[in-house]
C-alpha cells in the first residue's frame, strides 16, 4: 500500500518557499518536486483558502508565504490538506452482523481514535518554524533549479 505523502511533500516546498528571496511558480516547483504543475496549483489553492500562501498572477508572479513559518502548524497544513487518513489500518468490515467483528472494532476503533488524537494534538504543537530550525544552517535559495530536488 502506497502511503500518502502528501502532507511531507507540502511541508518540504513550504519551507525552500520560505528559504527562497521572491515567489515560487508552480513549474518550478513541479519540477523540483517531481510532479505536473497542475497538482502543485491544486495544492497550493487548498493552502492559498486556508490563508497560508498567496499568489501573484503574471511576470514575476508566483507563490509566496502568507503567514509567518511561527505562526503556521503541522495541524493547520494537514487540515488544509483535507485531514487525509493518518493510518494505513482500518478495521473489517465484511461481516458487521459478526458479533466478534463488531467487538474487534470497536476495540481496535478506541485505539485508533485514540493514536489519531494523540498525533493531531502533536501536529498542533509543531510549527514550520521549528522545522525550519532544523535546517537554519542550510543557506537561503536564491535559485530553486540551482537546489537539491525539493
Amino acid at each position: 500500500m502506497k502511503r500518502d505523502s502528501r502532507l511531507s511533500g507540502v511541508l518540504h516546498v513550504l519551507l525552500h518557499m520560505a528559504r527562497h528571496d521572491g515567489p515560487l511558480t508552480s513549474e518550478m516547483l513541479a519540477k523540483a518536486m517531481d510532479t505536473n504543475p497542475v497538482v502543485i496549483r491544486r495544492i497550493m489553492a487548498g493552502l492559498r483558502e486556508s490563508g497560508y500562501v498567496q499568489s501573484e498572477k503574471g511576470h514575476g508572479g508566483g507563490w509566496t508565504l502568507a503567514r509567518p513559518l511561527e505562526a503556521i502548524t503541522l495541524r493547520d497544513i494537514y487540515d488544509a490538506l483535507g485531514s487525509p487518513s493518518l493510518l494505513a489500518m482500518g478495521n473489517r468490515t465484511e461481516s458487521p452482523g459478526c458479533q466478534v467483528e463488531q467487538a474487534v472494532n470497536a476495540a481496535l476503533g478506541e485505539v485508533f481514535d485514540a493514536a489519531e488524537a494523540m498525533l493531531l494534538e502533536r501536529f498542533g504543537q509543531v510549527t514550520l518554524a521549528v522545522l525550519d530550525a532544523n535546517v537554519s544552517n542550510l543557506p537561503r535559495i536564491h535559485d530553486l533549479e540551482h537546489s537539491h530536488a525539493v
